[in-house]
């Protein structure tokens, strides 16, 4: 089996930090392939970058021209896309948003998120809603730490932490690492907080795995109908001068 991971920004150095964590979840046999949008934001923080990202993400499988896959996980915590792709792939698509709730739906009656910037936490509600499981989540916090400085080991956990003791007086019995950055911090600190923490990569990988051993794939009955045939412009050459 070949799994797809998608970064939703261009920062190589973040995708291969995915992918280290998709591989620790994955089963044997399981093979997972890392994508980088060539173009699009360095990290995905608030409405604009989402949207572009989305648009770098569909445009990044349309071309892919590699091995070929058996599905696809989207690794971008609360950004759009995951409807598009499902139209414009055959294989099962899981988004680590939607990934990551619901598996905690299963460890307690109320999860809640601790993600980076706040301008992220209505964003990312709004993704929840969107995909059934937002009637769950006590709150979604912020650590007030941008996607790029994640890589700073020791604060990134004291504001997790911090973020994650909001988020349990705010009633949730279960944590969710509210980006694909923060991939294996669940280790480090499940054990201080006392509750489940949740990987959305960890745990869409292991979704992925189930949908293609149980042979479903997305329905194509309705609003995931594959895309309607028709001339479609996806990008112009820039002018020299013009603003990027």
């Amino acid at each position: 089996m070949r799994i797809v991971v998608t970064n939703c920004n261009t920062t190589q150095e973040m995708t291969e930090e995915i992918v280290q964590g998709a591989r620790a979840a994955a089963g044997p046999g399981t093979t997972v392939l890392g994508l980088t949008p060539a173009w699009g934001p360095e990290s995905a923080e608030g409405w604009l970058d989402s949207y572009l990202s989305a648009a770098a993400v569909i445009d990044l499988l349309r071309t892919y021209e590699g091995p070929s896959y058996d599905a696809v996980v989207m690794a971008g915590f609360g950004e759009h896309g995951r409807e598009g792709v499902r139209e414009l792939v055959d294989v099962p698509v899981v988004d680590i948003t939607e990934a990551a709730a619901h598996l905690a739906c299963l460890l307690g009656r109320r999860y809640g998120v601790v993600t980076t910037l706040e301008r992220s936490c209505g964003q990312i509600e709004d993704s929840l809603e969107l995909a059934g499981v937002g009637r769950n989540c006590a709150a979604v916090v912020g650590t007030g730490l941008g996607v790029l400085d994640l890589g700073d080991t020791e604060r990134t956990e004291a504001a997790f932490l911090a973020a994650a003791e909001r988020v349990r007086e705010a009633g949730a019995e279960v944590l969710v690492l509210g980006c694909a950055g923060m991939t294996g911090l669940q280790r480090a600190v499940g054990d201080k907080l006392g509750l489940p923490v949740v990987d959305g990569v960890g745990a869409a990988v292991k979704l992925a795995e189930s949908l293609v051993a149980l042979g479903l794939t997305t329905s194509r009955s309705g609003g995931y109908a594959e895309p309607v045939p028709k001339r479609r412009v996806w990008g112009r050459v820039r002018s020299e001068g013009e603003d990027r």
